[in-house]
């Protein structure tokens, strides 16, 4: 087994369809938690798995609880037939006001996600085991997803973001610690646009979007305009909206649907 101890919650007492997970981690060193959801209306057979990281000050329940992830999943699946998909919901890595999603010298919170978290998920339900793999998020988690899609392109066959922070400098604007507390070994760009350029032969189907009056804003159309003139293909979209978690609640529909193409 990949992880010395596993603890999942008993369907009985959970909400229908989720699993509240905390394993021992080797990459984070210590406990870390996440929350999956798989829709009881789901048949048997290959289950995609849709890895959503959350922003700042978050943690696994944020998606589900402030941003209703699960409510979305099944009105797309009711409603417009998407195809039943897991959604694992980890922590990341609770380093601080919020770890990047990178590799700190005392926790690789960037393995956790990449390499632990499906890892669990498998373990809780092995439909995911074979099956296409996706990763999305908001803010901070928008930035983890394009930077750990990019960097591990073979391993995901879509990337989605929201709201994103387009560089781990841009952290410093909403998180306590200081950049001399980012004590970071990680040996690949820290820059979104610099990691999907390194790996722009590979890249697998990418979007993002952000909302009209969001404070990252400027950041997402400087990124599209980069994608723009490196020739890297990708979907930029601009909605009306903050950086809230009703516009994240609205537009999470956006990725689903997304990778739901790509599996059609």
């Amino acid at each position: 087994m990949p992880f010395r101890t596993i603890e999942i919650s008993l369907p009985e007492y959970a909400p229908a369809g989720v699993s509240f997970v905390t394993v021992k981690s080797s990459a984070l060193m210590r406990r870390a938690d996440l929350t999956l959801y798989v829709p009881p209306t789901a048949p048997a057979g290959p289950l995609p798995l849709v890895i959503l990281l959350h922003g700042v000050y978050g943690s696994h329940w944020a998606w589900l609880f402030k941003g209703g992830a699960h409510k979305v999943l099944d009105r797309l699946i009711a409603e417009e037939n998407l195809p039943p998909m897991m959604l694992a919901m980890p922590s990341d890595g609770l380093w601080g006001d919020g770890s990047g999603y990178a590799q700190h010298a005392g926790a690789d919170c960037h393995r956790w996600i990449v390499e632990e978290v499906p890892q669990a998920a498998t373990l809780v339900d092995p439909r995911v085991a074979r099956s296409p793999r996706f990763i999305a998020g908001l803010s901070m988690g928008g930035y983890g997803a394009m930077r750990l899609g990019a960097l591990h392109a073979e391993k995901f066959t879509a990337i989605s973001a929201h709201s994103s922070c387009t560089d781990i400098a841009h952290l410093h604007g909403f998180v306590e610690e200081t950049s001399a507390q980012f004590v970071l070994t990680e040996k690949e760009p820290m820059s979104v646009i610099e990691c999907l350029t390194q790996n722009a032969h590979r890249l697998p189907p990418l979007r993002f979007d952000c909302g009209s009056d969001d404070i990252l804003i400027e950041h997402n159309r400087t990124l599209h305009q980069q994608l723009d003139q490196a020739g890297i293909p990708h979907v930029y979209e601009e909605f009306t909206g903050g950086h809230t978690w009703e516009y994240w609640h609205e537009h999470l529909a956006d990725s689903l649907r997304f990778f739901g193409q790509t599996i059609r």
